[in-house]
């Protein structure tokens, strides 16, 4: 019997150094950056009308932390929704694409028209349409966030070992029991993949929906008031609102990426250390 892989002490400090530089490395870079376009700020005396400093942007996010908070509760609804719809109506587009190429042939042109057509063009259609905003910018963001899934989820289904698949058919194994137990282990790579993204996708489709659909009130989200910082040239939160839409969408990679190491790290290569 082969003998189990153990981790040594000696391993032990060269993980955690990889570890180490994998968040030391872009972290010192951005709190260089950051202290770099403070002083530039600071020195030149740059009018925050124009490019407010980082510690003026971090005031006005303690200062309109009620008004910007809400606006991204709204903005995450809006995104989580879309991505949950987008992730069923991927994942089922993909096993009905595998089933027969004459389905695939057919029916996967008219996916890559939804990637390829601009959604601010069909945006404003589909909100005159729906004419309820919400539902109206979920529709937007999900057909953004949808193609990632269905491509990468048909590449993993199409991407199996051919002398696994000869070994389900020595045996013979159905249809159902070489998709659930040879294809769709084969596809999870590329469907987490495709998770990572298809977030940071709906997230973008939800802020382009939000700036065509314009709705301000309790349904505002932070697209809706960088629009309205702009028109009252309030910079410093319009830079605030855009931090907030960053750092979720680094957040929803992060959490894409955890998951993936969670489902994957323990059997395939691609999240394994090395």
């Amino acid at each position: 019997m082969s003998a189990t892989p153990t981790v040594t002490a000696g391993d032990v400090p060269a993980l955690a150094d990889r570890t180490t530089v994998r968040v030391g490395a872009p972290a010192t870079l951005g709190v260089l950056l950051i202290a770099l376009w403070q002083a530039v700020c600071t020195w030149f005396e740059v009018p925050a009308y124009l490019v407010p400093s980082p510690l003026e942007i971090a005031r006005t996010l303690v200062a309109d932390w009620a008004l910007l908070s809400s606006a991204l509760m709204t903005t995450l609804k809006i995104t989580f929704a879309a991505f949950a719809l987008a992730v069923v109506l991927g994942v089922a587009a993909a096993f009905l694409f595998v089933q027969s190429k004459l389905i695939e042939v057919s029916l996967f042109p008219y996916a890559i028209i939804l990637q390829v057509t601009p959604i601010v063009a069909i945006a404003p259609l589909i909100i005159i349409w729906v004419r309820d905003p919400i539902p109206a910018m979920v529709i937007c963001a999900t057909i953004v966030a949808l193609f990632p899934i269905i491509s990468n989820t048909i590449l993993g289904l199409r991407s199996v070992n051919p002398g696994l698949k000869n070994l389900f058919k020595l045996n013979r194994a159905n249809r159902w029991q070489t998709l659930m137990r040879l294809r769709v282990p084969s596809a999870l790579p590329y469907f987490f993949g495709g998770l990572r993204i298809s977030s940071g996708l709906a997230l973008i489709g939800a802020v382009v929906a939000e700036f065509v659909a314009g709705t301000g009130g309790t349904a505002s989200g932070l697209a809706y008031q960088i629009l309205q910082s702009g028109f009252q040239l309030n910079i410093p939160r319009l830079f605030a609102a855009l931090l907030l839409i960053t750092a979720t969408g680094i957040v929803l990679f992060m959490a894409m990426a955890a998951l993936s190491k969670w489902a994957l790290g323990g059997w395939h290569e691609s999240e394994m250390d090395h």
